[in-house]
This record gives structure tokens, C-alpha cells and sequence, in this order.
């Protein structure tokens, strides 16, 4: 039985993303699975992204308060005014 290919930190960083999403097949899905496996740096990056990835997309479904959005409308009719253009 042949030794199964391995891969490098940096090459398990540049397909992180990728293997993150799930977009990975086949040989390249089974090697960053040994490298996670066996890499506590890689693995400790791709817990981070795990989590980062989690965070924004909770974050990313609030909405912004009333004022705020009062806020942001009533500087871009200020800068429209200034400028001389329209929204």
C-alpha cells in the first residue's frame, strides 16, 4: 500500500477557503482532512475562519436601528445638497 500524498501549511492556507466551504473533492478534500488532522497551526486557522465566517453571518442579518438609518439618509441629502446632485 502506497503512502497517501500529504500537503504543506501553505498549501492547506491556499485552499483553506475552499475547503472551509466545502468546495473541495476528492484527493485534495482527503489531504487537508490528514493536514487538519495533523497540523494544530492549520487547524487552529481554520477553527478562527469557522468561527469568523459564523460570526458574520449572524451579524450580517441584523438590521440597523431607525435612527441610525435616519441618520445616513439625512447626511446624503446634506452632501446631495452641498454637491448639487439628487438621490
Amino acid at each position: 500500500m502506497s503512502n497517501p500524498k500529504t500537503i504543506n501549511c501553505e498549501e492547506a492556507l491556499k485552499h483553506l477557503f475552499e475547503y472551509l466551504d466545502r468546495e473541495l473533492g476528492g484527493d485534495l478534500q482527503q489531504q487537508m482532512e490528514r493536514h487538519m488532522a495533523s497540523c494544530r497551526s492549520c487547524l487552529s486557522r481554520l477553527e478562527f475562519e469557522q468561527t469568523l465566517k459564523a460570526h458574520v453571518r449572524r451579524t450580517g442579518t441584523d438590521h440597523a436601528p431607525d435612527t441610525l438609518r435616519d441618520r445616513i439618509s439625512n447626511l446624503i441629502k446634506a452632501y446631495d445638497r452641498k454637491t448639487g446632485g439628487e438621490s
